[in-house]
């Protein structure tokens, strides 16, 4: 069917297998020792993850393939680890449908909304440096913004603000389908959005929107005063070590990585992605990684900790990333810029062609990485949330990742 805004929205960055879940793209409860969160999930009767042996790591491959098969999915590569009981790193499938490359979990991929974790890294550093304060209105750094001068920073990350997401924008959604490859500044995509009257007051209800992760991009720009890409590198990727992540301007995208497949066109046919120029996700969605820097991103972002041990913020600011208020829907709660689902802490990802899940368990100190080069969806599943549910629910039974159905990516 051909290409609708609420599945635009979904695609293009939202990704949230949550749907807006509270955030497309994320929400999941903390007991990290810097860090608790409110947590939604109920206490775990047993173990939180069993060990990987044999029988599970059989299990786990029968679980992902069995998606695969009913989902349609490409490929996907799959990573879990846990102290004491094991890694379980496994791809399946095709990396590229035209030469019959094998997926491999070396391979580069686009991550969509993950990139919203970075982002709200970089403003939370700012804070602790007292360079911009949570609590401050948005604007108070910039002009023009619908309601700016009661919608507050926290609002804007916590997904609470109440403008209009750009990328529901009917005019976005033809300026983007009808040339996949083209740029977009940030100013051109929140002029998307403030053209709409805004939704809510500040702060009445949680509703996932990308336009928030453009204002806040703008602002570490403005306050930490380096390019957004350029920040992120400095003071987020080359402190926790991670070498093959990065934050394009353009379309470029490193080797090897996996062809991208989308049905997110203006017809409605499955297109290929690896070219599609990811500039209108920006702050909100237009980074690259791969398993092993996610793995390492996975523990990072919900303890607040580089792999060194040294802060990326503050305990009393990861303590308040981790504070999710509950979105609505069962289980999940999401907060700056982090979701918590069933004890799950961390975020998903969704652009055309590609979606990511990178999550983490501090009850049992397990990651787990999912990425697949596919975004097309199964009765209404994004494809990461039915591989992330098909594993927890093999792994950690009393903490599945789920989301419904009829809230994904809408």
């Amino acid at each position: 069917m051909p290409l609708s805004s609420a599945r635009l929205r979904r695609g293009i960055v939202a990704a949230v297998a949550l749907g807006t879940l509270a955030a497309p793209l994320g929400a999941a409860p903390s007991l990290a020792a810097t860090a608790v969160a409110q947590s939604p999930s109920p206490s775990p009767s047993g173990p939180a993850v069993h060990a990987l042996t044999p029988e599970v790591t059989g299990r786990l491959d029968d679980a992902v393939q069995r998606v695969m098969r009913e989902a349609g999915i490409p490929g996907v590569t799959v990573g879990v680890w846990t102290p004491d009981k094991g890694e379980y790193v496994r791809s399946f499938g095709v990396a590229d449908k035209s030469d019959r490359r094998e997926m491999s979990p070396d391979l580069y991929m686009r991550i969509g909304s993950e990139t919203k974790t970075f982002t709200v890294t970089a403003l939370l550093q700012l804070v602790d440096e007292g360079k911009v304060g949570l609590d401050d209105p948005i604007g108070k750094y910039m002009d023009g913004v619908p309601n700016g001068d009661k919608i507050t920073l926290r609002q804007l990350a916590d997904m609470r603000s109440g403008l209009f997401n750009y990328t529901e924008d009917p005019d976005f959604v033809k300026a983007l389908t009808s040339d996949p490859t083209r740029s977009f500044t940030p100013q051109q995509l929140l002029d998307y959005s403030f053209k709409h009257p805004v939704q809510f007051r500040p702060g009445a209800k949680f509703s996932y929107c990308n336009t928030n992760l453009i204002l806040l991009g703008l602002v570490v720009e403005q306050r930490g005063g380096q390019a957004l890409g350029d920040y992120i590198q400095q003071h987020v990727l080359d402190p926790a070590g991670m070498t093959r992540t990065s934050f394009p301007q353009g379309a470029e995208f490193p080797k090897p990585h996996a062809q991208g497949y989308t049905n997110q066109t203006a017809d409605g046919k499955v297109a290929e992605t690896a070219g599609w120029n990811p500039s209108w996700g920006w702050a909100a969605g237009a980074m690259v990684s791969d398993l092993e820097d996610l793995r390492t991103w996975s523990r990072t972002v919900a303890t607040g900790r580089f792999p060194d041990g040294e802060q990326m913020v503050s305990p009393a600011t990861q303590r308040e990333r981790l504070t999710t208020p509950p979105t609505g829907y069962p289980g999940t709660g999401y907060g700056l810029g982090i979701f918590d689902v069933h004890g799950w802490i961390g975020h998903n990802g969704s652009l055309p062609g590609y979606e990511s899940l990178t999550v983490y368990l501090p009850a049992a100190r397990t990651s787990l990485v999912v990425l697949l080069n596919t975004d097309i969806t199964h009765d209404g599943q994004e494809p990461s949330t039915l591989v992330g549910q098909a594993v927890t629910e093999v792994i950690s039974p009393d903490h599945v990742f789920e989301l419904p159905a009829q809230h994904a990516g809408h």
